[in-house]
């Protein structure tokens, strides 16, 4: 994730750099350091970010679960974790989740699989390319 999609991210949750700093339980100078680009922004804040994001979205009612989604077979959903826990609306934010006909472990590798997932971008807002 990149600095700008951060504030963009911000900006779509309605905080200031101050609300979204306590509720990621970081320092502000920390929050200022991810918007300006002299940190990099680490998984743990990208996945919190995207969570709340998509309870925004949920209340809606518009986010359908995954296995609807991708038509995924029984056999598939049966050794998946988000049918196990039934959190389809949440695959992107589980590990091991059956993606592209594999389970994905690493958070980095998902997120590539997943920003260009339906489920994911139901939630996201709309972007000029960027990450």
């Amino acid at each position: 994730m990149d600095k700008e999609y951060f504030c963009l991210l911000r900006k779509k949750l309605g905080k200031t750099q101050k609300e979204l700093a306590e509720l990621l339980g970081i320092s502000l100078k920390t929050l200022h350091s991810y918007e300006q680009g002299w940190r990099q922004i680490p998984a743990h804040a990208e996945r919190q970010i995207l969570f709340l994001l998509s309870r925004m979205r949920d209340r809606e009612g518009e986010v359908k679960p995954c296995w609807i989604v991708k038509s995924c077979p029984p056999k598939r959903r049966k050794s998946c974790p988000a049918w196990e826990f039934q959190a389809g609306k949440l695959c992107w934010f589980i590990n091991g989740t059956i993606c592209e006909c594999s389970a994905q472990t690493s958070w980095k590798k998902k997120m590539v699989i997943c920003k260009s997932c339906d489920v994911l971008q139901s939630f996201l807002p709309e972007t000029d390319g960027r990450e």
